[in-house]
């Protein structure tokens, strides 16, 4: 270990598990995710567990949450159940192709992986780094900062299935893949998975992504997503998290863009007891250009913390960020977004802003946007915003007779609807709508047959 890190018990602990068990992990693996893992175990003892010591996790404590007796599977767990039947939260009217991952594994209703007449390939990570090794080698771990961050480091260790899509040179997905990602078990579950998507030049996909609790244990996820973005090519990115008060999720995601390529983000955190999302675009070809985008609703003692980095490492890029937050009771949360311009990166436009509502004296939010700029002919802008509901908009609208109850939710429906209204698909969009505007009427709905506070 460093010298700069502390050997704690939970530390220690997680590296004894992973020596313990390392001959289960590499068998329920490949040997292209196996590969990396002594590395990535070294970086975890070197780094531990980040602290708020650590800028980029000042808002947030992380090492708290691995503090609980968790078990960890190192195979698929087979639940005797009929996911029709028991999960109820997707969208009737959205027609999508289906990835479902429970606990941290790929969960297929036939084959590990689907191969569409196009050429469009989704399933099991694992099963597509044995079957297509040339589309995983060389970019599995690639973008993932193992060397900077411990939880990055530590997913890399353990991580041995999640999902990998692949969309071909020049194909145009129309049909959005849509990962399910399920956590049910009757005891404690730390999970960690891994996801790669890779857009090949001249292609364009929707991706989304729902995380949900189908049962009421305390869970801790680990998640780790790397996204590569060829030339002409556009992705849409939107991840829904919706899981119970006793759901802890830490994801990284890392994204890799090349000229002339499209990505929008969209990250909605509607539920959840403690997440933490960090991400990373590079726009590394020129002309390329990223919009990010995030919603979170965050209540009781709920914390949200969301941590973006933008690279505009090559001139005439474009980016554009857009964060929101509605805090309500003694509810916290964080931003810190950070926008390098590069030395050569002229020509530059970044723009980026971070807007917060409070609606009690008790909530917190801290927000830090920074711009770190080495080019000269730019242009760029970044600002953040913590307050309360405005007050004249409310008098307005109680003038025409709208109660008072009322015009703050048509006031905050509002505020969040700018960041809901960017996704593109019609059916999601209304049906993220519907659930928002449920979710700040307190009047969360219930899936079928299931038992969580979470949809």
């Amino acid at each position: 270990m460093s010298d700069k890190t502390i050997a704690t018990p939970i530390l220690e602990e997680l590296v004894s598990l992973y020596q313990n068990n390392l001959k289960l992990i590499t068998e329920g693996s490949a040997d292209i995710l196996n590969r990396h893992r002594e590395q990535a175990m070294q970086h975890f003892r070197e780094l531990g567990i980040p602290s708020q010591k650590n800028e980029k996790y000042k808002y947030s404590r992380i090492e708290p949450l691995f503090a609980h007796e968790y078990q960890k599977h190192f195979a698929p767990k087979r639940i005797a159940f009929n996911v029709d039947d028991i999960f109820r939260c997707d969208i009737p009217e959205l027609d999508t192709h289906l990835a479902l991952v429970l606990n941290g594994f790929y969960l297929p209703k036939g084959e590990k992986l689907t191969t569409l007449p196009n050429g469009v390939i989704f399933g099991s990570l694992a099963e597509a780094a044995i079957k297509f090794p040339n589309l995983v080698n060389g970019r599995y771990n690639s973008l993932a900062e193992n060397k900077t961050d411990g939880l990055v480091a530590l997913n890399t260790a353990f991580a041995q299935d999640g999902v990998f899509i692949y969309i071909p040179r020049n194909v145009v997905e129309s049909k959005p893949i849509q990962i399910i990602n399920l956590l049910m078990s009757d005891v404690n579950q730390l999970v960690q998975y891994r996801n790669l998507i890779v857009v090949e030049e001249g292609a364009q996909a929707n991706v989304l992504i729902c995380d949900h609790t189908l049962s009421p244990k305390r869970f801790l996820s680990n998640v780790v997503t790397e996204i590569f973005v060829g030339n002409n090519a556009q992705l849409e990115f939107v991840k829904m998290q919706n899981e119970h008060n006793d759901a802890a999720q830490l994801t990284h995601t890392y994204a890799h863009q090349q000229a002339d390529s499209r990505l929008v983000t969209n990250v909605l955190s509607l539920h959840g007891g403690f997440i933490r999302n960090n991400l990373a675009v590079t726009l590394a070809g020129e002309g390329a250009d990223a919009q990010l985008y995030g919603l979170h609703l965050t209540d009781r003692t709920q914390h949200t913390d969301n941590f973006t980095f933008i690279d505009h490492a090559v001139p005439n890029c474009t980016s554009n960020e857009l964060y929101k937050g509605i805090l309500d009771d003694q509810a916290t949360g964080a931003f810190n977004g950070k926008i390098m311009v590069r030395r050569d990166a002229q020509k530059t436009q970044a723009y980026q802003s971070n807007n917060n509502l409070l609606l009690t004296a008790d909530a917190r939010m801290n927000t830090k946007p920074q711009l770190e700029i080495y080019a000269d002919d730019v242009k760029c802008s970044h600002g953040a915003t913590v307050g309360q509901l405005d007050n004249e908009a409310l008098f307005y609208m109680r003038a025409r007779g709208i109660g008072e109850r009322e015009a703050k939710l048509l006031l905050m429906f509002g505020f969040a609807h700018e960041v809901v209204k960017r996704i593109s698909i019609d059916t999601l969009r209304e049906r993220i709508d519907d659930m928002v505007n449920k979710r700040l009427r307190g009047e969360l709905s219930r899936c079928h047959n299931c038992p969580m506070h979470c949809c």
